[in-house]
């Protein structure tokens, strides 16, 4: 694991791998929000800013996400916090799986937050700054996948093998 982490600005050119991709400001909204499909995996990313994210397997199921500066991933039942602590010669990832209140909070903010997505794009009041493809249109891509992944409460994907 790198001892720094990049700074996270530049969340266009760090979602390169996703496509389509969309850069949106949402009305109020600080930051802007990159949203994109992953080929590779058919799983939708949506970026709030650099902080939160949140990654969604084909079948619109939570993987993995990034919030208030800690990783999780599922554990098919709940999601595991990964919390950095530096030393000054490494950094180690400590697990704490999340008790079932709060997943359940987890879980609500960030339906919340993809309703509050889904919302502006239905309404039109999302404005898009950037795009990839530049002459095609994710609009209607990431809308189909908010709407399938808010079909009913957020699910947890089945867990993520442990790296060998």
């Amino acid at each position: 694991m790198a001892r720094e982490e990049a700074d996270r600005e530049d969340l266009w050119a760090e979602a390169s791998a996703l496509s389509p991709r969309l850069e949106l400001r949402l009305k109020g909204g600080a930051e802007p929000v990159v949203a994109g499909l992953r080929p590779a995996t058919g799983g939708w990313s949506v970026y709030f800013g650099p902080d939160p994210a949140y990654h969604f397997d084909r079948s619109g199921a939570l993987r993995r996400a990034f919030v208030s500066d800690n990783l999780y991933r599922t554990q098919g039942e709940t999601l595991a916090r990964l919390t950095r602590r530096r030393t000054p010669d490494r950094v180690e990832l400590l697990r704490s799986d999340l008790p079932p209140a709060e997943l359940e909070g987890f879980l609500r903010q960030a339906e919340e937050r993809l309703r509050d997505l889904h919302a502006a794009l239905v309404a039109g009041v999302a404005d898009i700054l950037r795009r990839h493809p530049a002459d095609g249109d994710g609009v209607p891509q990431l809308r189909q996948a908010l709407e399938d992944i808010l079909a009913a409460p957020l699910r947890l994907a089945p867990a993520i093998s442990p790296r060998r």
